[in-house]
């Protein structure tokens, strides 16, 4: 469980996330949604202590983030960033990035690592990929590759900041699924996506964020039912019974 309470966080000055206040539950898939620059990202990134100037209560399991070294943390929490800069390597190196939380510098890596590699690598199905330089993979390819990076890290939460970015319908619904799959091996996920259906049909739970704070929060129909959404995005959410349940579409 991640609990958030009164979290301000201001940059160059300006307060941008005022008093916000969330929950993410356990084994469950958490997303949060809202219009561009309402804070979510800086919601996500503030409980890896990635923001400088925050104030407030995050707890991980009853723990106050603030207690927790960094390494400590880093075994808690892995982070997924909306945009990726390590290029130039194979996929298996990168993948192995996810062990430096266990290991002392100069690193040594041991047979775990190896073995949480090899695992990641095949819990997303690109084992072949491993010595293909990150370079040379397609969008999605290398969103799985960072993705392995995340679960060899082996925390019980992973952070993603728009996973489905610049990804295909195929590979969006494949990352979703495995994102499912994950949720419901017990591991809790938080994610911010903008399809409003992809949301309805993947989350458990869900945050509307606003102008830097949280609007609405509950399941995913509650809060795609609730007139902040109208509000904050400017548009009026539609919905339609298929054979695969709930769906839902926006018009203006």
């Amino acid at each position: 469980m991640i609990e958030i309470s009164d979290l301000c966080v201001s940059y160059d000055g300006e307060e941008v996330l005022h008093g916000v206040g969330m929950s993410f539950p356990t084994g469950k898939i958490s997303v949060l949604i809202g219009p561009n620059g309402c804070g979510k990202s800086t919601t996500i990134r503030s409980i890896v202590r990635l923001t400088e100037d925050a104030r407030g209560t995050i707890k991980i399991d009853g723990t106050d983030i603030d207690g927790l070294s960094a390494q400590e943390l880093a075994r808690k929490a892995a982070y997924l960033p909306q945009s990726h800069s390590i290029s130039g390597i194979s996929v298996a190196r990168l993948v192995m990035h996810g062990r430096f939380p266990y290991l002392s510098y100069p690193r040594r890596y041991r047979r775990e690592d190896y073995e949480k590699v090899d695992q990641a690598l095949e819990w997303m199905g690109i084992t072949d990929l491993r010595h293909r330089r990150m370079d040379d993979l397609s969008g999605g390819q290398r969103q799985k590759a960072y993705l392995a990076m995340a679960l060899a890290q082996d925390t019980d939460i992973i952070l993603m900041d728009e996973p489905t970015t610049f990804l295909d319908i195929r590979n969006q619904i494949e990352l979703l699924e495995r994102s499912r799959m994950l949720a419901d091996s017990g591991k809790t996920i938080v994610m911010i996506l903008h399809d409003l259906d992809a949301v309805l049909r993947y989350a458990d739970h869900v945050v509307l964020m606003d102008s830097g704070k949280a609007q609405a929060e509950g399941s995913a129909e509650e809060v795609l039912k609730d007139p902040a959404l109208a509000s904050a995005f400017g548009i009026v959410p539609r919905f339609f019974e298929a054979e695969d349940g709930l769906h839902c579409y926006v018009t203006k």
